[in-house]
């Protein structure tokens, strides 16, 4: 019995679960006489092929031709699979790549879409463009549920943008927990000198144990983010002026950074710096009200939406007065009706914000007239007078921000 017999045998005996070398070989896009040679090179552990070509081996082979494209020697790959360093899959992980496979023509007319749909709705998620060519029954799956929602008087422009929002946190969310095992878990077993072998045996025992926990935890966040933002719509629905352009909400808009972050780096290295933001961020985020959320970190700077104006100058002064470490924050707020899409939001108004926070300085609160209009009388406001803002042709009113009596 030669390589391919083996394989074959072994495929048969893990109960349909593994492919013969042929079609391992298809899916990872190489020949089968490629594949049985690597085999025979160890460029796999022991482990990925004992019981046939299951998805992570499979998974394997597709890095190691990704890694011979760029030009990587059969000796490299050798000496990076002794060390350890080409593990990182797991059947749970990659179970896709076994099973049936799908043109976009028979995806699309097992999903009802049209192919042109399919492949709108792949590039809105932000899966590469390869994918188009490699769909399972899960891919064919999502497309039925997309063509359901579609049919169910859903706008389908609505869809693509809710789409987009799912694959960039999803896929930042994939992103955190592949290199926070690496960072964590496999570079520290490379530094120890653990054997490939065991390596490979541990990584496969963490990620068996801590996969089947992220679903459910994600479902669970899901569900507990939309209560609490259905409910701030109906509050919004309340407190809203009619007659607004569509696609348009009334917000306020904070910019939070720290004021000489740059220097701080040169004077504590990245790996500091990045604490003390990791810091900065999280007391921002344990300390927002209840009406504002984080929408996104830019490095140092958080931007922040809050439907109350009010409330968020309030958590802005009081934030201030309880930072007393340097590098102090420094805050600008703005509220004005700006566009919604793809879970962000555009415009002027952003924009202007985001000018207004970079003229504050450490320690500072600086706000618009709209946000004074709207503040509680607990705060006072000092005129700093009418400032050109970079980029805005008009000069903007600004404020300086704090507890009333307490200048």
């Amino acid at each position: 019995m030669d390589d391919k017999d083996d394989l074959n045998a072994d495929s048969e005996e893990a109960g349909g679960e593994t492919l013969a070398a042929a079609e391992a070989a298809e899916r990872a896009g190489v020949s089968t006489s490629t594949l049985r040679r690597w085999v025979a090179l160890g460029l796999f552990p022991k482990n990925e092929t004992s019981h046939g070509w299951g998805p992570s081996a499979i998974a394997q082979a597709r890095s190691l031709a990704k890694l011979r494209d760029r030009g990587y020697s059969i000796e490299q790959l050798q000496d990076a699979t002794a060390e350890g360093r080409l593990v990182g899959y797991t059947d749970e992980m990659v179970a896709e790549m076994v099973g049936e496979r799908f043109t976009v023509k028979e995806a699309a007319k097992e999903s009802g879409l049209k192919p042109d749909v399919i492949e709108e709705l792949i590039a809105a998620i932000g899966l590469p463009s390869g994918a188009l060519d490699d769909l399972g029954a899960e891919d064919v799956e999502m497309f039925r549920h997309f063509s359901t929602a579609v049919e169910s008087g859903f706008p389908r422009d609505a869809l693509l943008q809710l789409m987009r929002v799912y694959g960039q946190a999803v896929s930042k969310v994939a992103d955190a927990e592949v290199r926070l095992v690496h960072l964590h878990v496999h570079e520290p077993l490379l530094r120890e000198g653990v054997a490939s072998d065991e390596i490979a045996e541990q990584m496969d025992g963490i990620t068996d144990e801590l996969l089947p926990l992220f679903s459910p935890v994600i479902d669970h966040l899901h569900r507990r983010f939309l209560n609490h933002f259905v409910e701030q719509d109906v509050v919004g629905h309340m407190e809203s002026e009619p007659g607004g352009e569509i696609g348009q909400v009334r917000v306020a808009i904070a910019f939070a950074d720290l004021a000489g972050y740059t220097q701080l780096t040169e004077e504590v290295g990245d790996e500091e710096a990045a604490g003390i933001v990791e810091r900065f961020v999280a007391n921002v985020n344990q300390t927002l009200p209840d009406e504002a959320r984080i929408l996104k970190t830019i490095g140092d700077e958080v931007m922040i939406v809050s439907a109350d104006a009010a409330s968020l100058t309030d958590w802005a002064v009081g934030f201030q007065i309880l930072s007393d470490e340097r590098p102090l924050p420094r805050i600008g707020i703005h509220c004005g009706n700006v566009v919604f899409r793809d879970g962000d939001y555009f415009g002027r108004e952003v924009n202007l914000a985001a000018r207004v926070a970079a003229r504050a300085a450490a320690g500072e609160v600086l706000v618009t007239w709209p946000v004074v209009e709207m503040a509680g009388k607990h705060l006072e406001f000092e005129r700093i007078g009418e400032v050109q803002l970079k980029g805005f042709s008009h000069a903007t009113e600004l404020f300086l921000s704090g507890q009333a009596g307490g200048r």
